[in-house]
């Protein structure tokens, strides 16, 4: 039976371990609470770039030597970059974990930021951008984030854009990593076979990690809603639709999962039942949740041809309608409780899931939320929750669409409250 334990350093720095005994890996990740809605609009990307910077050497090691060193024992050594707060995490072997505390500990500490290897890596990063544009059922969701959130940092693209990238030079790294890349912002959480007293000890370089003031809280986020249409030449329309949820620690956070599973969260969920099963007007369709500490967004998306794009855009709103009418069926709504509870427990299997799960706990509800306590809030949630729940969200009026391709403004159902027709 796995033991959770957590220590907070003198500094402020929090580490959260869950030992596994029964498991032959180990997953370590550093979490830092800073993404792209830390950043001004100037710098926007900078979180990002300092993600990859942190593989490109240490006082120490080479990015070549970074690399062989993992890899030597089998080990993975990642990291990723969202709105909220950036990883990055090593999963070895369990006998490998002091190498990985190692590693990660001096790419964290330790990197030099050198200029060469920074301008290298500059270009990786603007064809990670040019990429994305390049892929329209990627770009389509920038495209909703910045109408839905317009005005405000949630709404711009965790990976910058060009000209905000080829702006950031060394001074602007080195100063902001030394901002907020401190103890009040970082949560070192780890899963596996592990002991957490040793463990402490591996990741005494933390210690050393001074003090800094608290940061600035970032604004509460607004949702504007309406209509953004962008032309491109392309074979489908994509689009995203989405309305404003709860955020991730609200009350109604259980209430939020069951709707978004029943709407669109797999093969037997309503959109995806109504729109490709049925009619044959998608392949790709589906809903899912970006829930923040202090907002949230429930986004459909789907991939259609441009002259059934104002059919399927109708076929989501009358779903919608739908549940804000009726009730959902008792059987309909237990086989969405078992999956929504099935799909949670099987993605806690993995050290790598495990890790996660202790530092998301942290960072929205400053605690570890038991895995019983979640599948009852499941199962507490009724048909009348949901209907009350949509009549709140799908109301017309807070609904914003955004597609890409070769779109007409007179497809977009009157019941959609336009704004502005024309891109980003």
């Amino acid at each position: 039976m796995s033991k959770i334990y957590k220590t907070t350093l003198k500094n402020g720095l929090t580490i959260i371990t869950e030992e596994m005994p029964d498991i032959q890996s180990a997953t370590l990740g550093i979490w830092v609470n800073i993404g792209s809605r830390n950043e001004n609009s100037a710098k926007n990307g900078i979180s990002h770039f300092i993600e990859h910077l942190l593989f490109k050497g240490t006082k120490r090691r080479t990015a070549l030597d970074i690399a062989q060193e993992i890899e030597s024992v089998g080990g993975v050594l990642n990291a990723f970059t969202g709105r909220e707060n950036s990883c990055f995490y090593a999963k070895v072997l369990s006998k490998d974990i002091p190498l990985a505390s190692d590693l990660l500990s001096d790419i964290f500490l330790n990197s030099t930021f050198d200029e060469k290897e920074m301008e290298k890596e500059r270009m990786v990063v603007l064809q990670e951008i040019k990429m994305v544009e390049d892929t329209p059922d990627d770009l389509i969701h920038d495209i909703f984030a910045t109408a839905f959130w317009k005005r405000h940092p949630l709404g711009r693209p965790v990976l910058g854009n060009l000209q905000t990238v080829k702006s950031i030079n060394r001074s602007d790294v080195v100063s902001y990593y030394k901002q907020l890349y401190t103890p009040h912002t970082v949560i070192i959480t780890a899963a596996g076979n592990i002991q957490h007293k040793k463990l402490l000890k591996l990741l005494k370089p933390f210690e050393k990690m001074s003090r800094h003031q608290a940061m600035e809280k970032t604004t509460t986020p607004v949702s504007y809603h309406g209509v953004v249409l962008e032309q491109r030449n392309l074979e489908q329309v994509h689009l995203c639709l989405g309305t404003p949820s709860p955020r991730q620690a609200h009350p109604d956070r259980y209430k939020i999962y069951l709707l978004n599973t029943l709407l669109g969260g797999g093969m037997s969920s309503r959109l995806f039942q109504e729109i490709r099963e049925k009619r044959g007007l998608a392949y790709s369709v589906y809903s899912y949740l970006n829930l923040c500490l202090d907002a949230g967004s429930l986004v459909i998306y789907a991939g259609t041809a441009p002259d059934t794009f104002g059919k399927v855009v109708e076929l989501i709103l009358k779903e919608l309608n739908t549940f804000t009418k009726k009730e959902v069926g008792k059987k309909e709504l237990i086989s969405a409780k078992e999956q929504l509870k099935g799909s949670m427990l099987l993605g806690l299997e993995t050290s790598e899931s495990r890790m996660t799960k202790l530092a998301r706990d942290e960072i929205y509800f400053n605690r570890i939320v038991d895995v019983k306590e979640i599948t009852e809030g499941v199962d507490k949630v009724t048909a009348q929750d949901i209907r009350n729940l949509a009549k709140d969200i799908f109301n017309p009026g807070k609904i914003t669409l955004a597609a890409l391709g070769n779109v007409k403004d007179k497809d977009i159902p009157k019941t959609i409250r336009r704004e502005v027709g024309g891109g980003r």
